[in-house]
């Protein structure tokens, strides 16, 4: 089962049946354990969307929540932040983190710098590194309960964060920096290991770049990241948390305006986002 916001409002997918729930409230079902079960209770003896209706007009599927990410918890992701922070005398805290029983944990984005399903995302004006990361997303109840999952985009300033770790929010927290969607999968279970996270960029009509990872590469579990996120903190509307990346393009490739970056997650779906100069 599936979950959409659309302009019309909550749209669920079930089989090859979608559904409206008119008058849905969005945060409400992000919030509660067992959406699953919620979702499958509210579209019992109700009428089909038209084929043509379906997930027309689909948003970033956020409200209130606010979006976390995790960092280096793919053996790429830590050998990539190294290299570009050695020059600071940084990539040690990078391969600590990766082995330290915490983990790298950051705030993202507030759902005004999300963007959704063929929305731009950005790049920052004052960088000249910019890379998309590819992640498992994962929609956490306000009680800290794994709910489902979509595609998470949580792009970063790579000569940014690279010339002092501690330029981390500048380098990940801007207008833009963020993308999701297009669907939240509603499970109550993991993921399969060998699903497949795959990264496309093309430039100009022709493909610059492709990269795939599984989750099988992800270090940590994704509920051991929740965990760690909860302490001490309450999320009254949920969240989502983005769980790391496993493909890096190779230095000194970046992004430009006018690319577009598509991202698509085995089961989840693809989410597709051009990219433009932050500011612009």
């Amino acid at each position: 089962m599936k979950l959409f916001l659309t302009k019309r409002g909550a749209v669920v997918e079930n089989g090859s049946a979608h559904y409206l729930l008119e008058g849905a409230d969005w945060n409400g079902l992000l919030r509660s354990p067992g959406l699953g079960q919620a979702l499958a209770a509210q579209i019992a003896g109700k009428a089909a969307l038209p084929a043509g209706e379906a997930t027309r007009d689909v948003l970033a599927p956020i409200g209130r929540q606010e979006v976390w990410a995790a960092g280096v918890t793919y053996f790429k992701s830590r050998d990539a932040r190294m290299e570009e922070s050695k020059d600071a005398g940084g990539g040690d805290f990078y391969a600590r983190v990766y082995d330290a029983p915490r983990p790298e944990l950051f705030f993202k984005a507030t759902p005004s710098r999300v963007s959704g399903p063929g929305q731009p995302i950005r790049i920052r004006r004052d960088s000249e590194w910019n890379v998309p990361e590819p992640e498992l997303a994962l929609l956490v109840s306000a009680s800290g309960t794994i709910e489902g999952y979509t595609v998470g985009n949580d792009m970063s300033s790579r000569d940014i964060e690279g010339e002092n770790p501690l330029y981390l929010p500048q380098a990940k927290v801007y207008d833009g920096s963020c993308g999701l969607g297009p669907g939240i999968l509603v499970s109550d279970g993991p993921l399969p290991a060998e699903a497949a996270i795959v990264l496309e960029i093309a430039r100009g009509g022709e493909n610059v770049f492709r990269g795939r990872t599984t989750l099988a590469q992800l270090k940590r579990k994704p509920q051991e990241l929740v965990d760690w996120l909860y302490r001490d903190q309450s999320f009254p509307d949920g969240c989502f948390l983005l769980t790391g990346t496993g493909i890096v393009p190779d230095a000194p490739f970046t992004l430009l305006p006018g690319d577009e970056v598509a991202i698509e997650i085995d089961g989840i779906g693809r989410l597709t986002n051009p990219v433009k100069l932050a500011g612009a």
